[in-house]
């Protein structure tokens, strides 16, 4: 059975960092391409940041370039979003997703494993 479990979403001040993880069971990390999605209130779900299965490259959207950072530990089967500087607008419930398909998938369209969502709250 293939699944993510997400962990260490919380309530943060402006400036302060959190790092999230994602387990995974069931199948081996390492083959799938991986990605962080985030939605906040009202708002539609975004794509935060990628690595690919193939070559390794990530990708991160503008609005958390230099903040952010995905990484993944093979021998733990397990993703990471380390998130540094954090603002307000950071504020979602944070996805993690998985596809066992070769290259850099940015779009929620092209991945069927998720996590249950954690919720990352930036305020004073």
């Amino acid at each position: 059975q293939v699944q993510l479990v997400e962990s260490g979403g919380g309530l943060v001040q402006p400036g302060g960092s959190l790092r999230l993880s994602c387990a995974a069971s069931g199948f081996t990390l390492a083959r799938y391409a991986i990605g962080w999605f985030r939605q906040a209130p009202g708002k539609e779900r975004e794509g935060v940041s990628f690595i690919s299965s193939s070559d390794g490259s990530t990708y991160y959207a503008d609005s958390v370039k230099g903040r952010f950072t995905i990484s993944r530990d093979n021998a733990k089967n397990t993703m990471y979003l380390q998130m540094n500087s954090l603002k307000p607008e950071d504020t979602a419930v944070y996805y993690c997703a998985a596809q066992p398909k070769k290259g850099l998938l940015i779009y929620q369209a092209e991945y069927d494993y998720w996590g249950q969502g954690t919720q990352v709250t930036v305020s004073s």
